[in-house]
């Protein structure tokens, strides 16, 4: 049993989908770690992601635990067993650990929503425009640690620039359009991008305009990530100590609801590529 100092987000998630399936089983640690000829010290371990955990193990747990989603089983399997090293982990000390679960999560992501109301989506942000936003930070931050996180960010948009990009859908207040993070040319050309990546057929894009009536969504800004199956989807939101991961089920579709009302408020991706073509020839 391989024992971790800082497990990752998705070994993390592994583990809470274990005792997950524990829990509905009704189930003790006690006794699941019986079932492995174990200790609950360790069963504990593997729930929280500072254990790995075999195939075997998580077949027969499973199977123990009454769980018949073949689906399911074989997606926690497939994050028991991965052993991906990604580019990421070249930040590894670097940066701080929720850039580069962020990055992994993406990694593994089979689509990707986003909602944002006052900044350009991350995935689809210049490197001016994302330089000035961390140049932002207070305290500021050393030009060396600046340069990383920009790098860092650039190298995310691989999960839909790469050979292999999943479906993205991302609903853009005007808002955000219109505040001019960086100067003008910068601003010119972050819009250009956007347009120029809508032409991508996995990729839409849709605009939140201001004079929509009876809109109060404004506060509900997201980021959703689909898992390998729908239980394993997950959501993202921005918290004072880093990124927050939120998988509960409830949750989850509490989020999926929102990214609903949000979408059915925005303007059709034809419109919204009129609107973003209007905004930039205003620059």
């Amino acid at each position: 049993m391989t024992r971790r100092q800082q497990p990752t987000a998705r070994q993390v998630r592994l583990g809470a989908e274990l005792r997950k399936l524990r829990d509905a089983a009704g189930l003790k640690a006690t006794e699941a770690a019986a079932l492995l000829a174990t200790n609950s010290a360790q069963m504990s371990q593997i729930e929280s992601g500072i254990a790995g955990v075999s195939e075997a193990r998580v077949r027969r747990l499973a199977a123990q635990y009454s769980c018949t989603d073949e689906e399911l089983i074989a997606a926690l399997v497939a994050m028991a067993t991965d052993r991906t090293r990604g580019w990421w982990e070249e930040y590894q000390g670097l940066l701080p650990t929720s850039f580069l679960d962020l990055a992994e999560l993406e990694y593994h992501s089979t689509f990707r929503l986003d909602v944002e109301f006052l900044h350009i989506p991350g995935l689809f942000q210049t490197e001016d425009y994302a330089r000035a936003v961390f140049s932002y930070r207070i305290p500021r931050l050393p030009e060396s640690d600046l340069e990383l996180r920009v790098r860092h960010r650039m190298q995310r948009k691989a999960v839909i620039e790469g050979p292999t990009p999943v479906p993205y859908e991302a609903v853009i207040h005007e808002a955000a359009l219109r505040i001019r993070v960086g100067d003008r040319p910068a601003a010119r050309a972050q819009l250009a991008h956007i347009l120029e990546a809508s032409e991508a057929d996995h990729i839409t894009v849709r605009v939140i305009p201001f004079d929509l009536d009876g809109f109060a969504g404004a506060t509900n800004a997201m980021m959703y990530a689909g898992g390998a199956v729908p239980k394993l989807d997950t959501a993202v939101r921005d918290a004072p100590q880093g990124a927050a991961f939120i998988d509960s089920e409830a949750q989850l579709g509490a989020f999926r609801t929102l990214f609903r009302m949000v979408k059915t408020a925005s303007l059709e991706p034809a419109h919204s590529r009129d609107l973003i073509h209007r905004l930039s020839k205003e620059l």
